[in-house]
């Protein structure tokens, strides 16, 4: 989990370091790189790259791709940490959409501990050095698409190999991200063109470490780890990109992290009893 939220955080101070380059040509190259991975591995191993549920693995990949297109977005106009942080906002939009769509009940400690996450949305709304209000409202709408997509994913189970599933995603990614980029296109130097090319590989090797972490752990031991990604990405946001994070920010940013991460242990000390 640890590898893989490293390849998340590379991946995210490669997409705020190239902002100048259009939300569609960014999801354009880091769809393709993926894209070129999951077809020789479905192909090596003779899986059919079309799958079993067809509908399903469209509506998770438009969801998904509606998600990444607002988040890469997003990073035009707030810092990466603030970015990476409300994007986490995503499972208690997904424990929302359980409680309306599957009957699941809510605890009322862990009302508290959302509570304690939309106080740390506030403040970073609040004191993020960019002051965009548009650019926390990508970041929330994209989490909230997120949110679909677990529930999607959910729904889609053991019917079809994971790789099928992030194929059909990165395969519908690179065509609009395509599409997109002919109207917006920007060649990229030497170095940008390598920097835009790695987006994929970090972006699939980021899920295939996340993959692995939850196959080989407890769910309960290993989710929590996941946000370590939100640690990495302020490093990275301040000693590569120069980023500044005021002091309520940061408290803002502890408090997502507190929220869920304890909501995650609650609902695995839940499940034990």
């Amino acid at each position: 989990m640890l590898l893989s939220t490293l390849s998340f955080a590379f991946m995210n101070a490669i997409v705020k370091y190239l902002v100048n380059f259009s939300t569609f040509q960014l999801v354009f190259f880091r769809s393709i790189g993926s894209l070129l991975i999951t077809y020789s591995f479905l192909k090596s191993q003779g899986i059919p790259q079309w799958g079993n549920q067809k509908k399903l693995l469209i509506l998770r990949s438009l969801v998904g791709l509606t998600s990444m297109i607002l988040f890469f977005w997003g990073l035009h106009y707030i810092s990466m940490g603030s970015a990476v942080t409300l994007r986490y906002i995503s499972p208690i939009f997904a424990a929302l959409l359980a409680v309306v769509f599957l009957k699941e009940v809510i605890k009322p400690i862990q009302w508290i501990f959302f509570f304690m996450a939309f106080v740390g949305v506030f403040l970073i709304k609040s004191f993020d050095s960019s002051g965009s209000s548009f650019g926390v409202f990508l970041v929330l709408l994209a989490a909230f698409f997120s949110a679909i997509v677990y529930i999607l994913i959910a729904k889609i189970g053991s019917g079809d190999h994971p790789v099928v599933v992030v194929h059909y995603f990165m395969l519908l990614a690179t065509v609009v991200g395509g599409i997109g980029s002919f109207f917006s296109w920007k060649t990229p130097s030497g170095e940008n063109l390598i920097l835009l090319i790695s987006l994929g590989f970090f972006g699939f090797f980021g899920q295939l470490f996340m993959t692995k972490a939850f196959r080989n752990g407890e769910a309960h031991m290993v989710a929590p780890f996941k946000y370590v990604e939100v640690l990495f990405t302020l490093l990275f946001g301040f000693f590569v990109l120069s980023e500044q994070y005021d002091f309520f920010q940061l408290l803002g940013t502890f408090l997502v992290i507190f929220g869920l991460v304890f909501n995650i242990l609650y609902k695995s000390y839940l499940k034990k009893k």
